[in-house]
């Protein structure tokens, strides 16, 4: 097996295993903080007993002795992640949350023209118009949908420009992992938010819920850490976007939540503008004939 074919299918096991957070947040039944304090406790325990079963401590200090402000920022901002999707998928509409996520490359381009003196090229530029021409469609639909929100649809925003961050800090250690962070993240975000909820009620009545939607967390975290290291960053936006795509179906099939038109039509134009944009590189890189 080659490192491409590798890089595709370890992604796109992680973007599968991702696929089903949103269905797990509406299928518990609990305060919004208690089902992030679980999601980030049992995810962030799973990845820490992985690592330490396969490389010891070593990475560990590593990740949070050799890092310096880029490694504090990553963990902080990948740590505020785990509040921040729950809030997002509480407060508004699934469709909404995914489809916003898929705006992530863009705030990653701008971030690092920001903070890595990075360019921004011409095709990035009208693919950022695009995006945002989806996204504004959609925080229009969520005035006329009772289960979407622009709190929910703020929070989704949110998440994307955290997660956008962390990736941009993590570039300047490239040198050294940080699958080891993760879990000192996650953890350290559920102890933070530990003294304002009361999480052992709801786990003793639905702790396979819980222990379900931290495994496919951690399974999801590792994988989507590992496999873009043998791909290209253009078909790891395109095998992300399946999420965008799956999470409402399956929401839909299982609880049958109705994203709504306006969802509906946003999501297609965020969609189809990164996918576009994506299929531009990756043609651009074909190889010729000789």
């Amino acid at each position: 097996m080659t490192d491409h074919l590798k890089g595709l299918i370890i992604t796109t096991l992680g973007v599968l295993f991702v696929v089903p957070d949103s269905l797990f947040v509406r299928l518990i039944d609990a305060e919004p903080l208690v089902v992030a304090f679980w999601r980030a406790i049992t995810a962030g325990v799973i990845i820490l007993v992985g690592v330490l079963a396969l490389q010891g401590m070593a990475p560990l200090r590593a990740a949070t002795l050799r890092t310096g402000w880029p490694g504090i920022i990553y963990m902080v901002l990948m740590g505020s992640t785990a509040p921040g999707f729950v809030m997002a998928v509480t407060q508004t509409s699934v469709a909404n949350v995914v489809f916003i996520f898929a705006s992530m490359p863009i705030f990653a381009a701008i971030f690092g023209k920001l903070f890595l003196g990075e360019g921004i090229s011409r095709r990035m530029v009208l693919t950022m118009l695009g995006v945002f021409v989806g996204l504004g469609i959609i925080a229009y639909g969520s005035g006329e949908n009772e289960i979407a929100s622009w709190k929910g649809d703020l929070w989704a925003v949110y998440v994307c420009v955290a997660y956008a961050g962390a990736l941009t800090a993590v570039r300047k250690v490239k040198d050294i992992s940080m699958v080891p962070a993760i879990p000192l993240s996650y953890i350290g975000a559920g102890l933070v938010f530990l003294p304002f909820v009361s999480p052992m009620g709801p786990m003793l009545d639905q702790w396979h819920l819980f222990l379900g939607h931290g495994a496919f967390i951690a399974v999801a975290t590792c994988f989507l850490t590992l496999g873009p290291r043998y791909i290209s960053s253009a078909e790891v936006s395109l095998l992300i976007l399946l999420e965008s795509v799956l999470a409402p179906i399956l929401v839909w099939a299982v609880v049958g939540e109705d994203p709504g038109r306006w969802a509906l039509v946003g999501g297609v134009v965020v969609i189809g503008a990164l996918l576009v944009s994506n299929m531009v590189v990756l043609m651009r890189r074909r190889p010729q004939p000789g």
